[in-house]
């Protein structure tokens, strides 16, 4: 059999041949950003980025070597409501991402009618009977699936990004929340002690009164005392019910159904090596997530630009129309069509040309967007790094504080038995004690923080492999770092 080709077909295969050259691709080249070779609180060397944005991060909390919070992490990953919101909102990416890949292929589609009428003026009834099948494409001459479908695999890459940089901002959340609450836990039974020895001392000046040696105003100074740390215990209570809330919250749970047993242990404060600036790039999904969004911008302009191109549609249609079923598929009841159909617009009045300056003016937003967060992200690392390095400084410093003021405390208490120094230097002592302690403890919360802010601000867990790169940090090298 000869195959005809229809001449509207043959005019235009050699007008699509010469447009398909102008076909429109990302106007602009990959977004460079200048990053320091190292940073200001911690020098190191220098060494070229690789795309390593999808590796692993591990299991980063490890370094606390804590078996609970090792625990309540894995809970924020398989029942937190935001991360899920945030799984959700990956998934519409994704279904997004193969709508724009099912433009590629063809639609086909097949229909059946039955239909009986009476012909006005004649009254004559008569059927109608029909089949059909018809399909039609339009090839990706000027390359606006190929852009739509790049922009779509972006604005997932980007979605997966920030679905990471979610569940590490809820994991780090959770890791500073925890932490918290163990520092309560210390203080809390810094706090006993302290009441404990508040009675002890009550005690003590209630003999001494009874036996004529003190007086009534030692007696009443000794019980002020006691009540006022006993409020503080119990203010202490309040702090700890609302961080074991905000952890339930976290781990996805109703906060009447959960709850932590108290621990006197204290995670040692982690060493945490800095890397290098270049390394941000390639961990931080926050960084990856704005940098997807910089091609999803820039592949939209390509997108925009193929609207000055005409449309191409090929179509064909072919079926049986006929009045009774047995001469549906007959010969003289079958139909066919088929044909190229090209479409331009000549005159919009200005349309396109707005279009594309808005995507272009898109693009260098998530530019912007794109370099301001590397800025922050440099200065997150420095704040934190020299966070740790201060706070491990001033950790060695309020040691000493504590240990000459538990000196003073028993000097004076000393003092007092013997007679030679009047209850008020008692006091002094027992203050300035108990808040050196408690100081301490805030401070060492105040590290906790520092740490895995910076973890969270290098983009979680590093190194080869599960096994992590960093430890605990020896209490006797704590200042050098």
């Amino acid at each position: 059999m000869k195959t005809i080709v229809p001449p509207r077909l043959s005019l235009a295969v050699p007008l699509v041949l010469t447009l398909a050259a102008c076909a429109a691709t990302p106007p602009e080249a990959p977004v460079k950003i200048a990053l320091p070779a190292s940073y200001a609180q911690a020098q190191s060397g220098w060494e070229p980025a690789q795309a390593m944005a999808a590796a692993p991060r591990g299991a980063w909390w490890s370094v606390f070597d804590d078996p609970v919070l090792a625990s309540l992490e894995t809970q924020v990953a398989q029942h937190n409501q935001s991360l899920a919101a945030q799984l959700a909102a990956y998934d519409q990416a994704q279904a997004a991402l193969s709508q724009a890949q099912a433009a590629y292929y063809p639609a086909v589609t097949a229909g059946a009618s039955a239909n009986r009428a009476r012909a006005a003026g004649t009254g004559a009834v008569g059927n109608s009977l029909s089949a059909s099948l018809g399909a039609s494409w339009e090839p990706d001459l000027w390359g606006k699936v190929r852009l739509q479908v790049q922009a779509g695999q972006a604005t997932a890459a980007a979605s997966a990004a920030t679905l990471a940089n979610t569940q590490l901002s809820l994991q780090s959340t959770l890791a500073t929340s925890y932490l918290q609450l163990r520092t309560v836990d210390a203080q809390i039974v810094l706090a006993n002690n302290t009441v404990a020895a508040y009675q002890r001392a009550l005690q003590l000046t209630d003999n001494r009164y009874k036996a004529g040696v003190g007086t009534a105003a030692d007696v009443a100074s000794a019980r002020t005392q006691l009540l006022q740390a006993q409020t503080s215990l119990t203010d202490l209570g309040v702090t700890r019910v609302q961080l074991q809330n905000a952890i339930a919250v976290l781990v996805g749970k109703p906060p009447a159904e959960f709850s932590l047993p108290a621990s006197d242990t204290l995670p040692e404060v982690p060493a945490i090596p800095a890397g290098i600036p270049a390394q941000l790039l390639q961990r931080r999904p926050d960084l990856a997530a704005a940098q997807a969004q910089v091609q999803a911008a820039n592949a939209q302009i390509g997108v925009a630009q193929t609207a000055w191109f005409p449309n191409l549609t090929l179509s064909a249609q072919g079926g049986s129309q006929a009045a009774r079923i047995a001469e549906l598929f007959s010969a003289p009841s079958l139909f066919w069509s088929i044909g190229p159909q090209l479409a331009a617009t000549l005159f919009d009045g200005g349309l396109r040309r707005a279009q594309v300056q808005s995507s272009q003016a898109a693009y260098r937003q998530t530019v912007a967007n794109y370099r301001q967060s590397v800025l922050t992200a440099l200065q997150q690392v420095e704040d934190n790094l020299a966070a740790q390095r201060i706070l491990a400084q001033e950790a060695q410093q309020q040691a000493e504080v504590v240990q000459a003021a538990e000196v003073s405390l028993r000097l004076a208490e000393n003092q007092y038995k013997a007679g030679t120094a009047p209850y008020l230097n008692v006091i002094t002592a027992q203050t300035t004690a108990t808040s050196a302690r408690n100081a301490q403890l805030t401070l060492l919360n105040r590290r906790y923080a520092a740490s895995v802010a910076l973890i969270q601000a290098l983009g979680g867990g590093w190194g080869a492999g599960d096994t992590p790169a960093i430890g605990p940090l020896p209490a006797a090298s704590a200042g050098a770092r």
